[in-house]
């Protein structure tokens, strides 16, 4: 033992497991009685984190510390796996404040409630029945009902999260060495834009973004493909991976996932297309495989993806409106995607169609729909337009920017998509306050809701005579 080495004292070791001791029990406390709160302290708590090191002056280029505004606001856009941000990830953050950064995303990707359930099983080295309810809640990826097969869950999302991102890596660093970048700026940048697509994060280490990439479809492809893998969700992957051609044993959720998810990318690039292919500003110069390669690319990434090869603000007025519709929607249920999730939509046309046909059940694929998730549909859906509307109103009257401009940059915010016509930058910081308020609400706010719902069951014992209001 050196001269200036000590051991711990018996009295502060004793300190020591007192304070462990609190902290697994204040853990186990606040997951029994309300997961979706526990969830929500420690997604505060990761925000916070990052706030406080972007804030440092090692993390920014000029060597002083970034504003609270932007350091906040751009700790958020990546914990909440959105993209937005307020200023150059590629010249105003150095290689530290860049790692704080997509390890933000990392980490904010997992999702909300599989973030809280990692940190209850670190501090408590286990899990309860209530801390494995809320585990499975957010990754019930075989439909399984077995908790203690939650643990183990856990393990194979985060190993299965890194070795889609590790492979999209070796996709990628070799494409940027032949480029001409070094092996360590190109290994940086693979690692970087595997972890930004694969959890639909949007940042880019690049100060022109990939204007230079616009037609390279070894850069393209893979980031498409990590943007469509994360924006399914765990539960989708996981099943695909375990049954592979066994559709039958595919869950409702999968297939319903996959159908609209489908249905909006087909739609979504006929419709981008058919709105920009003659505008001067964006596409109408480039020939025939450049149109379609950036209608795929922008169908893919406007429903969270959040990567851009075309100005938003140079966009047709009807083409931000498609755009508007896309983010809105988002991606799947339990996945790095933002939005009311395609299952939303799924249930509430389903619902309708049930409807005008007359039918008391609602049905998709030999299954019938319980009323309940009827009612989160209904719930996510009203409370996501709620949350646009109020970020909306408070950004006009803020910025005093135009009505298309501001919804669009709302929508994106609470999507968690990160496209933007520019306006995030121009903001003073009340109103970057209210996009980091969105971000938060919209990563957070629909999921926590929904799983609240879910997992809230009250008995009834006695019911109201029943009475048909006028509808329409």
């Amino acid at each position: 033992m050196g001269p200036h080495q000590t051991y711990a004292s018996p009295s502060e070791r004793g300190a020591l497991r007192r304070l462990l001791a609190g902290a697994r029990a204040l853990v186990d406390s606040v997951a029994a009685h309300s997961p979706a709160r526990f969830a929500l302290i420690v997604f505060l708590l990761a925000i916070c984190i990052f706030t406080a090191l972007l804030s440092l002056p090692a993390a920014a280029t000029s060597g002083r510390s970034t504003p609270l505004h932007d350091a906040l606001f751009t700790a958020v856009s990546a914990v909440c796996v959105t993209g937005l941000t307020v200023v150059s990830t590629a010249t105003h953050w150095t290689f530290f404040g860049q790692v704080v950064i997509i390890v933000g995303v990392f980490v904010g990707g997992l999702g909300i409630l599989t973030l809280a359930s990692v940190l209850s099983l670190a501090v408590s080295k286990r899990l309860g029945v209530r801390g494995k309810l809320m585990a499975q809640q957010s990754m019930n990826t075989v439909g399984t009902s077995k908790l203690g097969e939650v643990g183990t869950l856990l393990r194979t999302v985060i190993t299965t999260s890194v070795a889609i991102e590790l492979l999209l890596t070796l996709m990628l660093t070799p494409r940027f060495m032949i480029l001409g970048e070094p092996f360590g700026q190109a290994l940086w940048h693979g690692v970087f834009y595997a972890i930004s697509a694969f959890n639909n994060g949007g940042f880019t280490p690049h100060s022109d973004g990939l204007v230079p990439y616009e037609t390279d479809l070894w850069v393209l492809v893979p980031l498409m493909l990590g943007v469509v893998l994360g924006s399914l969700g765990f539960p989708v992957v996981m099943v695909l991976i375990i049954y592979r051609n066994k559709v039958r044993q595919w869950t409702l959720h999968t297939k319903l996932t996959l159908v609209v998810s489908a249905i909006l990318l087909v739609g979504g690039t006929l419709a981008w297309a058919a709105l920009e292919w003659n505008n001067p500003r964006t596409i109408a110069e480039m020939n025939l495989g450049d149109k379609v390669i950036n209608a795929i690319f922008a169908s893919v990434m406007t429903r969270s993806g959040g990567f851009n090869l075309v100005e938003q603000g140079d966009m047709e007025s009807t083409t931000m409106l498609l755009t508007d519709a896309l983010m809105f929607a988002g991606g799947g249920s339990a996945s790095t995607a933002g939005g009311i999730k395609v299952t939303t939509i799924a249930v509430m046309f389903l619902a309708i169609f049930a409807e005008a046909r007359g039918d008391s059940d609602v049905r998709a694929f030999g299954r019938r729909i319980p009323e309940g998730t009827m009612r989160v549909a209904i719930s996510v859906l009203v409370l996501g337009a709620t949350l646009v509307g109020l970020g909306t109103g408070s950004l006009l009257a803020i910025s005093g920017a135009t009505l298309d401009r501001v919804l669009f940059e709302s929508i994106s915010a609470f999507a968690t998509v990160g496209l933007s016509t520019g306006l995030s930058g121009e903001l003073p910081p009340s109103g970057k306050y209210v996009l980091s308020a969105l971000m938060f609400a919209g990563r957070v706010g629909t999921i926590t809701l929904a799983a609240a719902l879910a997992l809230r069951q009250r008995d009834q014992l006695y019911h109201y005579p029943e009475e048909r209001p006028i509808i329409g």
